[in-house]
């Protein structure tokens, strides 16, 4: 599949079917001279992200933020390319710092791929942040659960708020999830009311009911 286009400035850019199976869905957003990805899939799809990021149009030297929702290794797999081929600066929250610079516990073994260890530029270490991109504001949530450093992101555009909620699914029940703090989060990004999700692997969900149904029925679960 060619890469999507999901909402004005908002595009996916990899995934299970537009990079490689292994990857979590990676989003792009444009916000004009500069471009900030959402995550960086597992790696090995480095140069297919690449090109899809082309194919929109657009220049892969101005991927000025690479953010890393969480420290599992079909999310970070590709920070250490963005950031030696485009100088991209990577931001994580600081819970989860430590697993991206070392490689400890990242997963990778369970993909049969091998991490290359990345330096985190910014580290969160608040609730909440704002990240300019461009002509646009990104704002970054801490949402506990799934990993002890798991962050959301959202962002203003057109009048339609977009929800980059990443692994709402979970799992819960992995060494350093806490079911208790998950709910919390869940609960945080129900109340933000956004017109468009992208799923850290399921896909898109709009509009706004839909968005709230889906993160319910995970919640639910928990």
């Amino acid at each position: 599949m060619e890469p999507l286009s999901i909402w004005q400035d908002v595009y996916q850019v990899g995934g299970y079917y537009i990079s490689n199976f292994n990857d979590c869905s990676i989003y792009l957003l444009n916000g004009g001279k500069e471009l900030a990805l959402i995550d960086s899939g597992v790696g090995t799809s480095f140069e297919k992200v690449v090109k899809n990021i082309e194919i929109l149009g657009f220049s892969p030297e101005n991927i000025k933020y690479v953010i890393a929702t969480h420290a599992h290794i079909d999310h970070i797999g590709g920070l250490s390319k963005f950031k030696h081929m485009f100088n991209s600066i990577i931001i994580a929250h600081t819970l989860d710092t430590d697993k991206i610079e070392k490689g400890v516990d990242v997963g990778a073994e369970y993909y049969g791929v091998n991490y290359d260890p990345c330096t985190v530029d910014i580290k969160i270490d608040t609730e909440h942040h704002t990240l300019h991109v461009g002509k646009h504001e990104l704002k970054l949530i801490h949402i506990p659960g799934h990993t002890p450093g798991s962050i959301a992101c959202y962002v203003d555009v057109k009048g339609k708020r977009v929800l980059f909620g990443q692994d709402i699914h979970g799992p819960y029940s992995l060494p350093g999830s806490n079911p208790e703090k998950a709910r919390i989060s869940l609960k945080k990004l129900i109340e933000l009311e956004s017109d468009i999700l992208c799923e850290g692997h399921f896909g898109v969900y709009k509009p706004k009911h839909k968005v709230k149904n889906y993160i319910e029925s995970w919640l639910a679960k928990i």
